[in-house]
């Protein structure tokens, strides 16, 4: 009789087998760089609620990435409308987390780039007037950097002032900092 040497085990049908599940999730993209993994998913790890607060369509997220060999970016897009009293604005969000340096962001854009912080962490503040209505922040982490992109499309045909351009985009990035690493 198989099973009934004495010592064998017995498992009761009201036991159960428990089987660790692991909380890593695989980088929607990779490289070949040897530089950190990505760990921050924009379209997965902005919480609905914060975008929502922050006038943006969580449902709107498209997929924005960009594997380049050398380095990698993990993206997403929000499509998003704020109103403020008497004045409907529409913003476009793109998210983007990379495997480079905030040092290296510097160098690239070292000419529209101003060195800020964003509750403490080193982070750029980027307005280039030769891209208007848009206005970037790029944030240092633990694996990189992430870049929060917002342009402002007016519902009129007037120039809209620069001091607007990044309005309320710190608040924003401020929200999400916390969960960067």
């Amino acid at each position: 009789m198989s099973g009934c040497a004495p010592g064998a085990a017995r498992t009761s049908e009201s036991e159960t087998v428990e089987t660790p599940t692991s909380t890593t999730r695989t980088p929607r993209v990779v490289d070949d760089s040897g530089r950190p993994q990505i760990t921050f998913d924009p379209c997965l790890d902005i919480p609905d609620e914060v975008l929502v607060d922050a006038g943006y369509d969580p449902r709107s997220k498209e997929i924005a990435d960009y594997p380049m060999g050398t380095y990698s970016f993990v993206g997403c897009r929000f499509k998003g409308t704020l109103h403020i009293p008497g004045v409907l604005r529409r913003y476009g969000l793109n998210v983007l987390s990379g495997n480079v340096t905030l040092e290296e962001e510097l160098a690239k854009d070292r000419h529209i780039a101003t060195e800020t912080t964003v509750n403490g962490r080193r982070a750029l503040l980027e307005v280039d007037s030769n891209n208007q209505n848009s206005c970037g922040i790029a944030v240092e982490t633990e694996f990189g950097i992430v870049i929060f992109s917002r342009t402002y499309y007016p519902d009129h045909t007037r120039g809209v002032p620069t001091d607007l351009w990044c309005s309320g985009l710190e608040e924003l990035v401020s929200s999400v900092e916390p969960l960067l690493d």
